[in-house]
Protein backbone atom coordinates (compact mmCIF):
# COMPACT_ATOMS: atom_id res chain seq x y z
CA UNK A 1 0.00 0.00 0.00
CA UNK A 2 1.20 3.49 -0.85
CA UNK A 3 1.08 5.17 2.57
CA UNK A 4 1.37 8.70 1.21
CA UNK A 5 -1.50 8.11 -1.21
CA UNK A 6 -3.62 6.56 1.53
CA UNK A 7 -3.03 9.47 3.93
CA UNK A 8 -3.81 12.01 1.19
CA UNK A 9 -7.01 10.15 0.35
CA UNK A 10 -7.91 10.01 4.03
CA UNK A 11 -7.46 13.77 4.43
CA UNK A 12 -9.65 14.47 1.38
CA UNK A 13 -12.35 11.90 2.14
CA UNK A 14 -12.66 12.13 5.92
CA UNK A 15 -14.38 15.56 6.22
CA UNK A 16 -17.11 14.93 3.59
CA UNK A 17 -17.63 11.37 4.86
CA UNK A 18 -18.08 12.54 8.45
CA UNK A 19 -20.47 15.26 7.31
CA UNK A 20 -22.50 12.90 5.11
CA UNK A 21 -22.91 10.24 7.82
CA UNK A 22 -23.64 12.81 10.54
CA UNK A 23 -26.26 14.73 8.57
CA UNK A 24 -27.88 11.47 7.44
CA UNK A 25 -28.44 10.26 10.99
CA UNK A 26 -29.28 13.72 12.33
CA UNK A 27 -32.01 14.01 9.66
CA UNK A 28 -33.59 10.76 10.83
CA UNK A 29 -33.56 11.91 14.44
CA UNK A 30 -34.79 15.41 13.68
CA UNK A 31 -37.78 14.27 11.61
CA UNK A 32 -38.65 11.66 14.26
CA UNK A 33 -38.45 14.38 16.92
CA UNK A 34 -40.71 16.70 14.93
CA UNK A 35 -43.20 13.85 14.59
CA UNK A 36 -43.27 13.34 18.35
CA UNK A 37 -40.48 10.87 19.14
CA UNK A 38 -37.95 12.26 21.69
CA UNK A 39 -35.80 9.10 21.75
CA UNK A 40 -32.87 10.47 19.71
CA UNK A 41 -32.78 13.70 21.71
CA UNK A 42 -32.97 11.87 25.03
CA UNK A 43 -30.02 9.64 24.05
CA UNK A 44 -27.92 12.57 22.82
CA UNK A 45 -28.18 11.61 19.16
CA UNK A 46 -29.99 14.76 18.00
CA UNK A 47 -26.66 16.43 17.36
CA UNK A 48 -24.24 17.27 14.53
CA UNK A 49 -21.31 15.92 16.55
CA UNK A 50 -19.98 13.12 14.28
CA UNK A 51 -18.54 11.18 17.23
CA UNK A 52 -22.09 10.47 18.39
CA UNK A 53 -23.00 8.81 15.10
CA UNK A 54 -19.91 6.99 13.84
CA UNK A 55 -19.84 3.22 13.51
CA UNK A 56 -16.15 2.20 13.38
CA UNK A 57 -16.75 -0.76 11.06
CA UNK A 58 -19.03 1.23 8.76
CA UNK A 59 -16.51 4.08 8.51
CA UNK A 60 -13.57 1.78 7.75
CA UNK A 61 -15.66 -0.13 5.21
CA UNK A 62 -16.13 3.01 3.14
CA UNK A 63 -12.39 3.25 2.44
CA UNK A 64 -12.14 -0.38 1.33
CA UNK A 65 -15.43 -1.30 -0.33
CA UNK A 66 -16.57 2.27 -1.14
CA UNK A 67 -19.75 2.32 0.93
CA UNK A 68 -20.35 2.52 4.64
CA UNK A 69 -22.81 3.31 7.39
CA UNK A 70 -23.20 5.06 10.75
CA UNK A 71 -24.84 3.94 13.97
CA UNK A 72 -28.59 4.04 13.30
CA UNK A 73 -30.45 6.71 15.26
CA UNK A 74 -32.95 4.95 17.57
CA UNK A 75 -36.58 5.64 16.67
CA UNK A 76 -39.64 4.55 18.66
CA UNK A 77 -42.73 4.47 16.40
CA UNK A 78 -44.96 4.21 19.48
CA UNK A 79 -44.68 7.99 19.82
CA UNK A 80 -46.05 8.61 16.32
CA UNK A 81 -49.68 9.44 15.62
CA UNK A 82 -49.48 7.35 12.42
CA UNK A 83 -46.54 4.95 12.94
CA UNK A 84 -46.51 3.42 9.48
CA UNK A 85 -46.70 6.70 7.55
CA UNK A 86 -44.45 8.61 9.94
CA UNK A 87 -41.73 5.95 9.77
CA UNK A 88 -41.76 6.40 6.00
CA UNK A 89 -40.93 10.11 6.42
CA UNK A 90 -38.26 9.35 9.02
CA UNK A 91 -36.64 6.82 6.69
CA UNK A 92 -36.82 9.14 3.68
CA UNK A 93 -35.13 11.98 5.59
CA UNK A 94 -31.67 10.38 5.59
CA UNK A 95 -31.23 9.64 1.86
CA UNK A 96 -33.00 12.90 0.93
CA UNK A 97 -30.50 14.84 3.05
CA UNK A 98 -27.59 13.09 1.34
CA UNK A 99 -29.05 13.95 -2.06
CA UNK A 100 -29.37 17.61 -1.02
CA UNK A 101 -25.74 17.59 0.19
CA UNK A 102 -24.60 16.06 -3.11
CA UNK A 103 -26.34 18.79 -5.10
CA UNK A 104 -25.01 21.54 -2.81
CA UNK A 105 -21.47 20.14 -3.03
CA UNK A 106 -21.64 20.03 -6.83
CA UNK A 107 -22.81 23.65 -6.99
CA UNK A 108 -20.00 24.76 -4.65
CA UNK A 109 -17.44 22.81 -6.68
CA UNK A 110 -18.59 24.56 -9.84
CA UNK A 111 -18.39 27.91 -8.05
CA UNK A 112 -14.78 27.18 -7.06
CA UNK A 113 -13.92 26.23 -10.65
CA UNK A 114 -15.39 29.54 -11.79
CA UNK A 115 -13.48 31.52 -9.16
CA UNK A 116 -10.22 29.71 -9.94
CA UNK A 117 -10.54 30.49 -13.65
CA UNK A 118 -11.42 34.14 -13.01
CA UNK A 119 -8.51 35.09 -10.75
CA UNK A 120 -4.78 35.31 -11.61
CA UNK A 121 -2.72 32.26 -10.71
CA UNK A 122 -1.53 32.22 -7.12
CA UNK A 123 0.29 29.39 -5.37
CA UNK A 124 -1.51 30.28 -2.14
CA UNK A 125 -4.90 30.23 -3.83
CA UNK A 126 -4.09 26.91 -5.47
CA UNK A 127 -2.97 25.42 -2.15
CA UNK A 128 -6.35 26.38 -0.69
CA UNK A 129 -8.72 25.81 -3.59
CA UNK A 130 -7.40 22.46 -4.85
CA UNK A 131 -7.98 20.47 -1.63
CA UNK A 132 -11.32 22.21 -1.00
CA UNK A 133 -12.39 21.36 -4.54
CA UNK A 134 -11.25 17.77 -4.01
CA UNK A 135 -13.33 17.51 -0.83
CA UNK A 136 -16.41 18.89 -2.60
CA UNK A 137 -16.05 16.45 -5.50
CA UNK A 138 -15.61 13.63 -2.97
CA UNK A 139 -18.67 14.93 -1.11
CA UNK A 140 -20.79 14.56 -4.25
CA UNK A 141 -19.70 10.94 -4.66
CA UNK A 142 -19.97 10.01 -0.97
CA UNK A 143 -23.44 11.50 -0.55
CA UNK A 144 -24.68 9.81 -3.71
CA UNK A 145 -23.33 6.49 -2.44
CA UNK A 146 -25.11 6.89 0.89
CA UNK A 147 -28.30 8.09 -0.78
CA UNK A 148 -28.57 5.32 -3.34
CA UNK A 149 -27.24 2.55 -1.08
CA UNK A 150 -29.76 3.42 1.63
CA UNK A 151 -32.61 3.45 -0.90
CA UNK A 152 -32.10 -0.30 -1.46
CA UNK A 153 -35.20 -2.17 -0.18
CA UNK A 154 -33.21 -4.49 2.08
CA UNK A 155 -34.05 -4.35 5.80
CA UNK A 156 -32.84 -2.53 7.82
CA UNK A 157 -31.83 0.02 5.15
CA UNK A 158 -34.01 3.11 4.73
CA UNK A 159 -35.44 1.81 1.46
CA UNK A 160 -37.06 -1.06 3.33
CA UNK A 161 -38.75 1.37 5.76
CA UNK A 162 -40.01 3.45 2.85
CA UNK A 163 -41.35 0.36 1.07
CA UNK A 164 -42.97 -0.86 4.29
CA UNK A 165 -44.83 2.45 4.53
CA UNK A 166 -46.20 1.93 1.03
CA UNK A 167 -47.19 -1.74 1.27
CA UNK A 168 -50.52 -2.99 2.65
CA UNK A 169 -50.23 -3.90 6.34
CA UNK A 170 -50.17 -7.69 5.89
CA UNK A 171 -47.59 -7.55 3.11
CA UNK A 172 -45.49 -5.08 5.12
CA UNK A 173 -45.42 -7.42 8.14
CA UNK A 174 -44.39 -10.39 5.99
CA UNK A 175 -41.75 -8.36 4.20
CA UNK A 176 -40.13 -7.16 7.44
CA UNK A 177 -39.64 -10.77 8.57
CA UNK A 178 -36.46 -10.85 6.48
CA UNK A 179 -34.88 -8.08 8.60
CA UNK A 180 -33.11 -10.64 10.81
CA UNK A 181 -31.16 -11.71 7.71
CA UNK A 182 -30.73 -8.20 6.28
CA UNK A 183 -27.13 -7.56 7.30
CA UNK A 184 -26.05 -10.98 6.02
CA UNK A 185 -27.81 -10.30 2.70
CA UNK A 186 -26.01 -6.95 2.37
CA UNK A 187 -22.61 -8.51 3.11
CA UNK A 188 -23.17 -11.33 0.62
CA UNK A 189 -24.23 -8.86 -2.08
CA UNK A 190 -21.27 -6.58 -1.30
CA UNK A 191 -18.52 -9.19 -1.28
CA UNK A 192 -19.96 -11.06 -4.28
CA UNK A 193 -19.75 -7.88 -6.33
CA UNK A 194 -23.48 -7.86 -7.09
CA UNK A 195 -24.11 -4.77 -4.99
CA UNK A 196 -21.53 -2.68 -6.82
CA UNK A 197 -22.90 -3.78 -10.20
CA UNK A 198 -26.37 -2.65 -9.14
CA UNK A 199 -25.68 0.71 -7.51
CA UNK A 200 -22.47 2.06 -9.06
CA UNK A 201 -23.89 2.59 -12.57
CA UNK A 202 -26.65 4.71 -10.97
CA UNK A 203 -24.12 6.56 -8.80
CA UNK A 204 -21.82 7.22 -11.77
CA UNK A 205 -24.71 8.52 -13.85
CA UNK A 206 -25.88 10.89 -11.10
CA UNK A 207 -22.31 11.97 -10.35
CA UNK A 208 -21.65 12.81 -14.00
CA UNK A 209 -24.93 14.75 -14.23
CA UNK A 210 -24.12 16.86 -11.18
CA UNK A 211 -20.50 17.61 -12.07
CA UNK A 212 -20.75 17.96 -15.85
Amino acid sequence: MNITKFITELIILAPPLLMALTFHEFAHGYVAYRLGDPTAKTLGRLTLNPLKHLDPLGTIAFFFIKFGWAKPVPVNPAYFRNPKQDMLWVALAGPATNLALAVASALLAKAIWFIASAIPYSAMAEAFLVPINGMLIASVWINLVLCIFNFLPIPPLDGSRILTGLLPNEMARSYMQIERFGFIIILVLAFSGILSKVIFPVINFANNMLLS
